[in-house]
């Protein structure tokens, strides 16, 4: 609850705040151009790293393999696209540190640690106790 407090009250009042300061410094027409900049600065960048993410996940799409922390790293991109098209310097912040690959590897290892990845074996491959695994189909005939 208190999550949702800060959320929806506190941070839009601190982004008025910040949007108010910068303005009585530099003018209300340069923070204006300043916030729609970063917008699309944000957005170039989303999208580039984006398309490097979506081609991670489908590479181990075609070698079979689950790409799930790149799927977070995506939905991680997408945060930060969100964040940079909201208007206000504080959520720009968080957005274009979003962009930083190191910064989000970080954020999804902690994750990652919490909910271990659950990875089914391939066929013809080894369990966790060294047995051989057969991937098969079966049916029951009667006598």
């Amino acid at each position: 609850m208190l999550q949702l407090l800060i959320l929806f009250i506190v941070a839009p009042l601190a982004e008025l705040y910040v949007l108010i300061q910068v303005g009585g410094l530099i003018g209300a027409l340069p923070t204006i151009l300043l916030a729609v900049l970063t917008a699309i600065i944000g957005t170039v960048l989303v999208r580039q790293q984006g398309f490097a993410v979506l081609r991670r996940i489908q590479e181990q799409m075609h070698r079979e393999e689950v790409p799930a922390l790149e799927m977070l790293d995506g939905a991680l991109l997408l945060m930060a696209g969100l964040l940079l098209l909201v208007p206000g310097f504080l959520t720009d912040a968080v957005g274009f540190a979003l962009l930083v690959p190191a910064l989000r590897h970080r954020l999804i290892g902690r994750y990652a640690q919490v909910f271990p990845a659950q990875r089914p074996p391939h066929a013809g491959g080894t369990g966790d106790d060294g047995a051989r695994i057969i991937d098969a189909d079966y049916r029951r005939e009667q006598d």
